[in-house]
Parts: C-alpha cells; structure tokens; sequence
C-alpha cells in the first residue's frame, strides 16, 4: 500500500470511528508499523488534516472535514456497482473483501451528491459461477504478482500428475470457468498457465525478479494477442 492510499485510509477509519483509534489498532488493519502510522499522523498534521490525539491514547477526526468527492455520473455509478459484484463470481475471497470495502467507500462519498446507495434494485448480478473453488488463498498469487517475488508451487495438471515448481507470476487471468496465474515457470524455462483450483500448495520466496515483471508481461501477451483486455 502505498503512501497517499495509507494516509486515505487512515482518514476513512477515524471519519467511520465511534470512538478513538490507537496508533497500533490502525497499523494492524492497514498492516504496516505503528511508527510508520506515527509518521503518517504526522503528515496528515502538516496538511492541516483535523487529526487530534496522542501516543497511547488514541486519534480522533474533527467533524466537517470532508474528502473530496467523486465526480461519477450515474452510468459510470452503476458500472461500478456491477463489476463490484461482478467479482464475487471469481472465487477470490481477497478481492470480493476488497469490492465490498471499496462499496463503502464510494458509499460514503456519494450519498450526498446523488442521495442514495450504490444498490440499485433494477441491477442483478447472479451469484452463480462455474469457476472451481481454490484450495489456496488466491490474494497470495496478487501478493507476489504486486511485489515481483517468486513462488514455489505444488501442482496437478488435468490427469491428477503432481509436479513442484519455482514461478515468476506476472498476471492473473479470470475466465467464467477458472481463474489462471500466468507465470514464468523455471523447470519448464517457459511461460505456463496454472489453474488456481489445481494448486494444492502455494508459498511465497525470499527469492524475486524484480525489474523483470513488465518485460515478460508484455512478452507473454505478444505470444498471447487474445490476452489483451479492453
């Protein structure tokens, strides 16, 4: 998370809070160090953000200190409220968390303006997908994507034959059936396309290819054109 999501994020969670948020309670959701939220508070205090508290005691927002709002029109607001759900058919509990914070979020910052909820009767997404439940925690395949670390992976391709391999993964690719990581895979020194659902064991390496990911993205897709989302 970088800097300027971080200090968003620790405005939306004291403009939520019933009472004050201690410095650790906030590196815990946000999941970075309490002096790095001390650091933060100080920022926001030199941007004359309201912030008020202490070390120990906890941090309060002033009332009538607003974000700045989002200027949607009502086509892009119901976009969103349909890919937002949309994502609940992946499978990806990480990213299903993430839609429902981020409905929130926009929640909060279009109430005034357009009077309501994101939720709009006469728009339904199915909750019905034929994508196979993943037995591992698909937000470690992002994780890894997102920092460029190399995974290690225990896999059993369609006739149940188990291999174990060291990846690059560059990218994530979400059908109406599967969800596939693309990656490089060093015993093949190739790119292969995994099935989420067939990875029975998934951990992240100190190793990673940092400076790498882009090029064999771009690689991968020119092998791949029908890739291309758009």
């Amino acid at each position: 998370m970088g800097r300027s999501t971080r200090l968003f994020e620790i405005i939306r969670l004291l403009k939520r809070a019933s009472r004050p948020l201690t410095a650790a309670e906030i590196a815990r959701l946000l999941e970075v160090s309490t002096r790095t939220v001390y650091r933060d508070f100080v920022s926001l205090q030199a941007m004359k953000v309201p912030v008020e508290g202490e070390a120990g005691i906890g941090y309060i927002m002033r009332e009538g200190y607003e974000l700045p709002p989002l200027m949607f029109t009502p086509d892009e607001v119901e976009s969103i409220m349909v890919g937002l759900s949309l994502l609940g058919r992946t499978g990806d509990t990480g990213l299903s968390t993430a839609a429902a914070s981020a409905r929130v979020k926009i929640d909060d910052m279009l109430a005034e303006r357009l009077g309501g909820r994101l939720d709009r009767a006469d728009l339904h997404v199915s909750r019905w997908n034929a994508v196979p439940a993943s037995t591992i925690d698909v937000s470690l395949l992002r994780k890894a994507i997102r920092r460029e670390t190399k995974l290690s992976l225990a896999y059993k391709d369609a006739e149940a034959s188990r291999t174990e391999r060291i990846v690059w993964p560059i990218a994530l690719v979400y059908y109406v059936e599967s969800v596939i990581l693309v990656a490089w895979c060093e015993l093949r020194g190739d790119f292969r396309h995994f099935r989420t659902d067939r990875i029975s064991e998934c951990d992240l390496l100190d190793e990673t290819f940092r400076g790498q990911r882009e090029r064999l993205h771009a690689e991968w897709q020119s092998r791949n054109p029908w890739s291309s989302i758009g």
